[in-house]
């Protein structure tokens, strides 16, 4: 799709019109190419952008003199742009709502816009729409690896809606009580996430339990896919355990034989030696059944001596992390095999210990679960809104911000 036929493609009310974004901008502004340092000020990059928004968590440092922290500290309403970065990254953006010590690296670029054309809200969340993702990817140039985009280009050839201020601030605002409420559930959900991570420390790993070994309650499977009935072929990850490869790599990475490959069966356990030291361990709950490369270890529990979920939780356990993490150093390319893993200690409570411990972190389990599910729900249906707004193909008034705002605090 060229940009013409992009620009044909977004219909906007006869009051408003559609013009190159340079318009509506003061000035675009790099960043600084200095490297990082133990101390100085500190510095966003592309990671700290973030749904729109710019993340100052956790941020390195560079060094600067004053006149150069001068000129690139951040102000409220400054939006950076990704200019370069994959294809997939570039041209991602993110909004300051308050100034902040903060300057950004080389690879943004700040965008200033002219107040008295467009509210800067509005021009952020514009940016990261689908339409303007779509012209942002037809003026990069693309490399082997990264994208680019040059800020004179954009600002020639990225469009953006002309209207009157006052219904730009109206669509600003209805968009960021969503925000607000997506806000206030991520919010929760690191509260919650911080309190399950205390209930595993305190139920699972209590001193006052009993300790054995992880090879008295394991066995190792070595099933193969001998006669190659199983097509299905299953990757371990640190964050979302099992998934299909394509999902993780946007391409089947598996041999075209699989003969050799293990088999793994609903409930059984699997790692990469390589990655387990990362949390690449995970337990099969979505299929019945599939297979993973050679190189993976598979194990079953004894369930007459140990509840399968309370084995789980322990996995998420610092823990757990850090004694796996022992195991793995100093062996060869810091891999943990099945002996080794077997050496780890486990808490062992009786039975029903167990699966009263269980339960009650499965319960705290699925609180989280669901309030990343609203979460997500949420963003879903701003990016429905932002669809319809920025166009104007539905409009705003105070009554349906009033509305839309009384609902969200409900």
């Amino acid at each position: 799709m060229s940009l013409l036929s992009i620009k044909d493609k977004i219909r906007l009310p006869p009051d408003w019109r559609i013009e190159p974004i340079g318009k509506v901008l003061l000035s675009s502004q790099y960043g600084t190419s200095n490297s990082s340092s133990e101390t100085g000020v500190p510095v966003i990059g592309m990671k700290n952008l973030q749904d729109g928004k710019v993340n100052f968590n956790d941020l390195p440092f560079v060094s600067l003199n004053e006149d150069e922290k001068a000129k690139l500290l951040l102000h409220s309403g400054d939006i950076l742009l990704n200019r370069t970065n994959s294809y997939d990254l570039v041209g991602k953006v993110g909004y300051v709502k308050k100034a902040c010590e903060a300057v950004f690296a080389s690879y943004l670029v700040r965008l200033e816009v002219d107040k008295t054309k467009s509210d800067p809200k509005f021009v952020a969340m514009w940016l990261s729409s689908y339409w303007a993702d779509m012209m942002i990817k037809k003026i990069a140039t693309r490399a082997v690896s990264q994208a680019n985009v040059n800020p004179t280009e954009f600002k020639k050839f990225c469009l953006i809606p002309i209207l009157p201020l006052p219904e730009q601030k109206n669509i600003a605002d209805l968009l960021s009580t969503w925000d607000e409420a997506i806000e206030k559930i991520e919010q929760l959900t690191k509260a919650k996430k911080k309190r399950f991570k205390g209930l595993i420390s305190n139920l699972i790993c209590s001193p006052v339990f009993k300790r054995g070994h992880i090879r008295d309650i394991t066995k190792e499977v070595s099933v193969r896919n001998k006669w190659k009935k199983i097509s299905r072929v299953l990757s371990v990850t640190n964050h979302s355990g099992f998934v299909l490869p394509e999902e993780q790599f946007a391409r089947s990475v598996a041999s075209s034989n699989l003969s050799n490959y293990k088999v793994v069966t609903h409930g059984e356990y699997a790692y990469n030696p390589s990655r387990i030291n990362v949390g690449s361990i995970a337990r099969l709950n979505n299929w019945n059944e599939g297979v993973l490369s050679p190189m993976y270890v598979v194990f079953s529990i004894d369930v007459s001596k140990t509840h399968s979920d309370f084995f789980l939780h322990w996995l998420s356990s610092h823990e757990a992390k850090q004694r796996i993490a022992k195991s793995a150093q100093g062996s060869v390319r810091e891999t943990v095999s099945f002996s080794g893993l077997g050496s780890i200690p486990f808490p062992m409570p009786n039975l029903l210990q167990q699966k009263e411990i269980a339960e009650t972190l499965s319960f705290a389990q699925q609180e989280i679960d669901l309030l990343k599910q609203l979460a997500e729900k949420y963003k879903t249906q701003k990016r429905g809104l932002m669809q319809k707004l920025l166009i104007g193909a539905w409009r705003v008034n105070e009554k349906s911000l009033t509305n839309t705002r009384r609902r969200n605090h409900d």
